[in-house]
């Protein structure tokens, strides 16, 4: 019985080891950043800083404390779990593509002299790409989980305006764009890949 349930429960949980892979990251850094004498959040973005640059891939695995890494995690989870079910293969393309450009929009427009740490940016990209892949691809199951997402995180587009002190809304605008211009290229291609499977199929 173990012998052929286990492949089975294997498969079912594999999209979302990467997710807790990420969130165990977060949790480990910000543990290490307790430690008294050790300020990691200084490796956030620094707008326009080229010492800085490193913080694009750094900022979404760092916090501001406890209570900003907890106000983060939930969200992630669920939005990150619904993207690696509903995308599959396109988690980590996806994900790189939301770090990379989300954190160098933020680079780029953020004000002078500010720090910018927290994986909401991510967070931001994550759910703006579950709608436009859901608009792109037309899949039955991608177009439920982009109404669901809009329904239950549609109130976070609020977070993208200025005006909300110590709250990085040019990271949550650029990481927002990047979930876009990923679900759209990669959705793209993978109506692309579809039509030629169905073609060969054919012959």
């Amino acid at each position: 019985m173990s012998s052929t349930s286990s492949p089975t429960r294997r498969s079912y949980l594999g999209p979302v080891v990467p997710v807790l892979v990420l969130l165990g990251v977060m949790w480990l850094l910000e543990i290490i950043d307790a430690v008294p004498g050790v300020f990691l959040d200084q490796h956030g973005i620094r707008p326009r800083d080229t010492d800085g640059l490193y913080g694009v891939v750094a900022a979404p695995f760092l916090h501001g404390g406890f209570d900003h890494l907890i106000a983060n995690t939930t969200a992630f989870l669920v939005l990150g779990t619904l993207l690696a079910y509903t995308a599959r293969s396109r988690f980590w393309p996806a994900t790189l593509g939301i770090v990379l450009l989300g954190g160098l929009g933020t680079w780029l427009i953020g004000a002078p002299y500010t720090v910018h740490i927290g994986a909401s940016g991510v967070i931001y990209g994550y759910a703006a790409f579950l709608v436009v892949w859901g608009i792109v691809t037309r899949r039955v199951v991608s177009v439920l989980v982009a109404v669901v997402v809009a329904v239950l995180y549609g109130g976070i587009v609020g977070g993208i305006l200025p005006g909300q002190a110590g709250v990085s809304w040019e990271g949550h605008l650029m990481g927002a764009l990047a979930g876009i211009v990923m679900a759209w290229w990669l959705g793209r291609r993978d109506n692309r890949e579809r039509r030629a499977q169905r073609r060969t199929q054919a012959y």
